[in-house]
């Protein structure tokens, strides 16, 4: 833009409508002037929030699986495969609860819960639990062997190499992520990240019935 062009716009008439206001009215001229334009970005602001909020949301549901768990979600027909090389069917555990867990050994959470998972097992295997921890398919199996013998942890430790058991249970991409099936086939509850443990015993002093 030219030096005359500046000029030119500095020096043109302003608006009758601004020069002549009666000044015990210009308060209000300029209170309408800003809720015009204010209440435009109030409602362009809320909309982005709801906007990115709606992002995130479906976001989470693609991360967490998003598997629509009702009342009487299934359980998945799937099959392990231990470290021993045992191939368990999880309908052949029908009668017992059984908690699947995902994890790795690169997940500081998932190693943060493992103890009081093993004191989960240990407490209530008695009275009819089962659990089957699953290595996601990029944890190294030498890691996990070297962590399930080290740790000596008690229950059963399955490798999922192709990604088979994850995408089973609804494409699980989160650790830790821990499934609680009932004694009929039925997933009760999903845990994304770390249980309330208190909670989880609750639950299964409820399905478990009476010692």
């Amino acid at each position: 833009m030219t030096i005359h062009a500046v000029k030119k716009i500095m020096s043109k008439p302003r608006d009758r409508a601004d020069s002549d206001a009666d000044p015990s009215r210009l308060g209000e001229v300029a209170t309408r002037s800003y809720a015009a334009t204010a209440k435009p970005k109030k409602y362009r602001w809320i909309a982005g929030v709801v906007i990115v909020g709606a992002l995130m949301a479906g976001t989470l549901g693609v991360l967490t699986g998003g598997i629509p768990f009702t009342s009487r979600t299934s359980a998945p027909d799937a099959t392990f495969t231990s470290l021993k090389g045992e191939h368990i069917r999880l309908k052949d555990l029908r009668g017992k609860m059984v908690m699947v867990n995902f994890w790795a050994t690169s997940c500081t959470t998932c190693i943060h819960e493992m103890p009081q998972m093993i004191e989960t097992y240990e407490r209530f295997k008695g009275r009819g639990l089962d659990f089957i921890a699953v290595a996601m398919s990029y944890d190294p199996p030498n890691y996990v062997l070297n962590y399930t013998e080290t740790r000596k942890l008690p229950f059963t430790v399955a490798l999922d190499p192709q990604d088979t058991l994850a995408k089973a249970f609804g494409h699980v991409k989160l650790t830790p992520t821990t499934f609680l099936i009932d004694k009929d086939g039925t997933i009760l509850k999903r845990f994304v990240g770390e249980p309330d443990f208190a909670a989880l015993h609750q639950l299964l002093d409820k399905n478990l019935g009476a010692v």
